[in-house]
């Protein structure tokens, strides 16, 4: 069942929010940086509502999961795309789902790869509630509960939509 969300109005928060944030903590040209694929939709629209010059990074964080045993391997694994130097670089981690937490800290295992960044601003679209690790969202478009045998996907790009079903077996 797709939601009726506004993803573009939620969007436009997010940027004013980010705006914000970014100027009262003196943080210029951050480089957004999105999670595969989702984030990388949600990182496409913010770096284009707030403007941004820098380029914009991809990372697909499959690797470096820590929950192979129960989500399985994807057969495709796209490589990630960091196309500037993260060392004392102030970058916005983007992704479209916050869960359990474990997808945050695989992208930021990831990112320490290639250098250490300044800091880590994260922006997601959604926010579940429920962590297993202590991973909290700087900047949300909304926040939806679900029960456990529940799960959100955004699918897109074109149009972004939300859509709310029952969790598959082993997730």
């Amino acid at each position: 069942m797709t939601l009726d969300l506004d993803i573009p109005a939620l969007l436009d928060d997010m940027a004013r929010e980010l705006t914000a944030l970014l100027a009262a903590q003196h943080r210029d040209d951050p480089m957004l940086v999105g999670v595969h694929t989702g984030g990388v939709w949600i990182a496409r629209e913010l770096h284009r509502r707030l403007g941004a010059p820098g380029p914009l990074g991809e990372l697909n964080i499959a690797f470096y999961r820590d929950d192979f045993s129960r989500i399985g391997m994807h057969p495709t694994v796209t490589p990630s795309h960091l196309p500037v130097d993260v060392a004392d670089r102030h970058l916005i981690l983007v992704d479209d789902i916050l869960y359990t937490g474990r997808t945050v800290r695989a992208a930021m295992n990831e990112i320490f790869d290639y250098g250490r960044p300044a800091s880590i601003t994260l922006a997601v679209l959604v926010d579940r509630q429920q962590r297993e690790l202590p991973i909290v969202a700087d900047v949300v478009g909304t926040t939806i509960a679900l029960g456990d045998r529940e799960h959100v996907k955004l699918l897109g790009p074109e149009p972004l939509r939300l859509e709310r079903g029952a969790a598959r077996a082993g997730s």
